[in-house]
């Protein structure tokens, strides 16, 4: 234990360091209990190191409730066109993000909105590939805060159920949609980046109960 606690106070100064402002300190600070932001952004495509982000939505979660009252939805400028592909998947137009702000500005309003709350997502790790690379020139440092992945929870969840059946390597549909109904949880056909942070924080707490964790 000491051990461990020597090295979150070390790993916590060094980022303390290597923020670029004492200003950003926040993010470093304990997080409120049994609270997270669902996160969730929409590109102009998948890769990367040279797609940009169209827009962010978030909303936190407080125990078992979905704060809908505390959301935030951004439209993001691209420094670059859309696609039609692009626009196919998230109805984003260019008049409709000529509107939009920086995408510095905007990872700096998430980063707010964050403070210091875990994060949760649906494969979590493209969201914040995306945003740390805007915001870590910024910031100076990642996105600190701990991730929760909803797909390796449902995974936990469904290897669970298959265990005592003695299934080796089973194979567990991670498909959103799938994931979705086998919790019968409400899907929405929009498709956006707020609804998206929305329905991924409803599996989250769905899985949290199913897991034990609440």
């Amino acid at each position: 234990m000491k051990i461990r606690s020597w090295l979150q106070s070390w790993q916590h100064q060094r980022l303390l360091r290597q923020l670029s402002s004492p200003s950003y300190a926040f993010v470093l600070e304990p997080p409120p209990l049994d609270e997270w932001v669902s996160l969730d952004c929409e590109t102009t495509g998948l890769d990367t190191r040279r797609d940009h982000i169209v827009s962010i939505g978030a909303v936190r979660i407080h125990g078992q409730r979905i704060l809908t009252s505390q959301r935030l939805e951004l439209l993001v400028r691209p420094p670059q066109g859309v696609s039609a592909n692009s626009v196919r998947i998230h109805q984003l137009r260019e008049r409709d993000l000529a509107r939009g702000m920086q995408a510095e500005e905007a990872v700096l309003e998430l980063l707010r909105f964050i403070g210091s709350r875990p994060l949760v997502g649906y494969y979590l790790e493209f969201d914040l590939a995306m945003i740390n690379r805007v915001l870590k020139p910024v910031l100076g440092i990642a996105l600190p805060q701990p991730r929760n992945e909803v797909s390796s929870l449902y995974y936990d969840y469904k290897f669970r159920q298959l265990a005592p059946h003695r299934q080796q390597n089973p194979e567990i549909d991670l498909r959103f949609d799938s994931l979705m109904q086998d919790l019968e949880l409400p899907q929405s056909r929009a498709h956006d980046a707020l609804n998206d942070a929305v329905m991924a924080a409803l599996a989250f707490i769905k899985l949290r109960q199913l897991l034990g964790q609440h």
